[in-house]
């Protein structure tokens, strides 16, 4: 048994040698120490941490880190790490550290490190906080107040982006109607590396009796132009040129359109959807520089036509193509309808209808009487036909009766005053 051992030993040896001597069994590496975290800014959160204790000297250390369910996932030699990222909610860290940029060589146990949300009712924190930046100038962020705050809690939003040295409140709070908002310049111009940054925002009460909101603006997310200018209207070959004018810090290729045409006369409504503005024919006054050109076919040149326009960003130099902007003013074009002419027949033809509703009700009231004689009551002429002949007939029966009985009275009393004279 010990002869069988030794031979399988110097059996394994020679094999190493054959091999050019083979790789060493993989070690685990010791953690990393004193991971810890904090927060810069409104929203950026930093950890860092040390290289782990008694690392092998022949181990090149790399650290592999992820955030919750292995989201964002890295492998760096940088003893830290920082994310941009909302407080509303815990986030964890965890670190390993390893001999190599393969996962799964050498590696070594988890390091946790959480930052917990703010303090606070979560029912008490704002909703639906979103920030716009209106035409590359300004931003414009709104929320709702939280269910469980008071209608009298005075908030206060505090801001910070890369441009910034250090956090700035936002002065020009108002209410409109159930929402918030406050707005903060903002202005490209000053800051052309500004669209790949990011806004953080932090809303929260005077009086620290809600919990904060935070939230992290992609300026190129949320973008609202002004709205466009339309410089002049002309028809040519049947055909509407629209000529107007991009709203300021905006490129043509980085906006789509959208031009109504309304008939005033006929009702009718006409919209042209265009990505890229131009015309077809290049004679036409579009060429100038700084004017965008829409050709809209089929506009009736006879009729007055109100024209306007609108923008929104497009996904070639933003992320969103939802906003629009608003109208712009309205430009008319076309023969206008003769006013004095038009009052007149305002005038008129009320009269004109009141008139022949009275004459045709006159009209129709003798008709009706003609096609329609009244039909004579039965009553009221058996009535005349009798009935005061009948009071007549009783009248005189009454007075007959009274003068019989009269006149048989009297008679009676001459009888017995001549049989008195009589006996006498």
């Amino acid at each position: 048994m010990e002869l069988s051992a030794r031979l399988c030993g110097l059996w394994a040896l020679l094999l190493g040698f054959a091999g050019g001597g083979g790789a060493a069994p993989t070690e685990t590496q010791p953690p990393v120490t004193n991971l810890s975290v904090s927060v810069k800014n409104l929203c950026t959160v930093i950890w860092t941490w040390n290289p782990p204790e008694r690392a092998s000297p022949n181990c090149s250390l790399w650290y592999f880190s992820h955030f919750g369910n292995k989201q964002d996932k890295k492998i760096a030699s940088e003893t830290h790490r920082s994310k941009e990222v909302p407080l509303n909610e815990e986030i964890c860290l965890q670190v390993r550290s390893q001999c190599s940029t393969n996962e799964s060589d050498d590696r070594s146990s988890w390091v946790k490190k959480c930052i917990l949300p703010p303090e606070g009712d979560p029912e008490s924190a704002v909703t639906k906080l979103q920030c716009v930046w209106h035409n590359l100038s300004y931003m414009k962020c709104t929320w709702l107040p939280g269910r469980n705050t008071s209608p009298d809690t005075n908030y206060t939003l505090y801001y910070w982006y890369s441009s910034l040295e250090k956090i700035l409140q936002c002065e020009n709070i108002c209410r409109e109607g159930q929402h918030i908002s406050c707005s903060f310049t903002l202005d490209k111009g000053k800051d052309s590396s500004l669209n790949q940054h990011s806004v953080q925002v932090m809303v929260k009460d005077n009086a620290g009796k809600i919990r904060p909101s935070f939230n992290i603006v992609r300026l190129i997310s949320h973008v609202q132009p002004d709205p466009p200018q339309i410089k002049s209207l002309f028809i040519q070959h049947g055909d509407l040129y629209v000529l107007g004018k991009n709203p300021q810090n905006f490129l043509s290729r980085c906006l789509s359109y959208q031009v109504e045409v309304n008939n005033t006369q006929t009702g009718t409504s006409y919209v042209l959807n265009v990505d890229e503005p131009k015309c077809d024919n290049s004679e036409s006054k579009g060429n100038l520089e700084g004017t965008i050109c829409f050709l809209v076919h089929g506009v009736l040149p006879d009729t007055l036509n109100t024209v306007r326009m609108r923008v929104k960003t497009n996904k070639i130099c933003y992320e969103d193509d939802k906003l629009w902007s608003d109208w712009s003013a309205v430009m008319n074009i076309g023969k206008k309808t003769n006013s004095t002419l038009y009052i007149t027949m305002l005038l008129i033809i009320p009269v004109i209808v009141a008139s022949a509703i009275i004459v045709l009700l006159l009209y129709l009231k003798r008709l009706k009487i003609i096609i329609f004689p009244p039909i004579p009551d039965p009553g009221k002429i058996f009535k005349e036909m009798f009935g005061d002949q009948n009071d007549d007939t009783l009248h005189w029966k009454k007075y007959d009766i009274y003068e019989k009985q009269a006149k048989e009275e009297t008679d009676s009393i001459v009888l017995i005053e001549n049989l008195k004279k009589t006996s006498q």
